[in-house]
């Protein structure tokens, strides 16, 4: 079975990702949650399992959720380098 992107704009990959590590960082929790928030909106899949039929009913807590499993992948922009 081929794997379906959740927001229109990512490709399917069939290779294994690294899951991100934790976030330290309120700010960054709340920004990468807040991104996904905004694709949950718009249409793409909760990535949770409802197998402990427990799953969050607003869009908001499921995407702090899918941040706190480490199940978002996000990146950060390199710094510039200083001269």
């Amino acid at each position: 079975m081929t794997e379906t992107p959740d927001y229109p704009n990512e490709a399917a990959t069939t290779e294994p990702v690294e899951p991100p590590a934790n976030i330290q960082s309120r700010f960054l929790f709340v920004d990468v949650a807040a991104q996904r928030a905004k694709q949950l909106r718009r249409g793409a899949r909760v990535r949770l399992s409802a197998s402990d039929g427990r799953s969050p009913h607003k869009l908001e807590r499921a995407a702090m959720e899918e941040v706190r499993q480490r199940l978002v992948h996000y990146s950060l922009p390199s710094l510039p380098t200083q001269k």
